[in-house]
């Protein structure tokens, strides 16, 4: 709901020939909270809405100026203040309810102490902690959810891609004894319905597809692939390949198949994700691939010879 209220915001904006939230990315970031609550509190000049800049902005002091030259009309002053308001509001439930899910959380006991077992390094790809930017009127609540996932799950499954801010949602589908209740992992799999459910009748297959089931375990996976399309993870490799090869749907279907096995095993073998194997089975499937080659080269009388490299003039 709360990003309606920043549409709101938008729109009262553009209403008023403002184009500071085309000039800046998020405009719920610090300069552009910190302008937006300027002129809440009654400053119009361009120049001094401008200095709310944050240093750390692409956008130059002069383009920002640019965009602040509009219409004040009372009308839609009133929509962007509600708006903002309203916003403000949501966070602030928002953090209420990490409050409540960390007093919740305190009920399980942890499978690991990460004072005695230090969380692992966090090895993600482009996503970084240290450069989130900070939001502006957030309540500060100092929930951790990826030190505790570490204590539930007693590994840090934040690691897998997809899963980095999935993990509780799946803590309350399928808990963290997995075992117990899915003794292998196409179990789980067949479960979550991210299998194929081919009926085959004399040998021959007459249908081709996955069950009709609403699972929402099995959703979670889904939506944690289908973010990974521009990721540059082997996991996202791997999606954009089967994309290319089975299409959108089956393809999701197929990641998310993947992410679940990665899922069960670390669970399930208290190990961590580990994404160098990815270079080992890479690296095998490139050889099978140059195996093919030669063989149909070889079955048209050719014979592969590889390219010399010419040094430089």
């Amino acid at each position: 709901m709360a990003v309606q209220h920043v549409q709101h915001m938008h729109k009262a904006l553009t209403q008023m020939n403002l184009q500071i939230q085309h000039v800046i990315s998020d405009l719920t970031g610090t300069t552009g909270l910190a302008i937006v609550d300027a002129i809440l509190a009654g400053e119009r000049d361009p120049a001094v809405l401008a200095q709310r800049r944050d240093p750390r902005i692409q956008a130059t002091a002069e383009t920002i100026q640019r965009s602040l030259v509009g219409n004040w009309q009372p009308e839609h002053l009133f929509v962007l203040r509600q708006s903002r308001l309203l916003y403000q509001t949501y966070q602030q439930q928002i953090a209420g309810c990490d409050q409540e899910i960390e007093k919740l959380l305190a009920a399980f006991e942890p499978r690991v102490d990460p004072a005695q077992k230090p969380l692992p390094a966090d090895r993600k790809r482009n996503r970084n902690a240290s450069k989130k930017r900070k939001k502006r009127g957030l309540t500060a609540t100092g929930f951790d959810l990826r030190t505790e996932a570490y204590k539930l799950f007693g590994v840090d499954v934040t690691q897998v891609p997809g899963l980095e801010t999935s993990v509780l949602p799946l803590f309350s589908e399928v808990g963290r004894d997995l075992a117990r209740r899915w003794p292998t992992a196409p179990h789980f799999i067949s479960w979550l319905n991210l299998c194929p459910d081919n009926d085959i009748s004399g040998g021959r297959v007459l249908w081709k597809g996955t069950r009709k089931v609403q699972n929402r375990a099995g959703q979670i996976f889904r939506m944690a692939a289908y973010s990974l399309h521009r990721s540059p993870t082997p996991l996202g490799t791997y999606l954009r390949r089967m994309k290319a090869k089975l299409g959108p749907k089956a393809a999701t279907t197929a990641a998310a198949h993947k992410i679940a096995v990665i899922f069960y095993a670390i669970v399930n073998k208290q190990v961590e994700y580990d994404e160098t194997i990815w270079a080992a089975r890479d690296a095998q499937r490139q050889k099978r691939l140059e195996d093919k080659i030669r063989r149909q080269a070889k079955q048209l009388g050719y014979q592969l010879v590889p390219m010399e490299e010419i040094p430089a003039a």
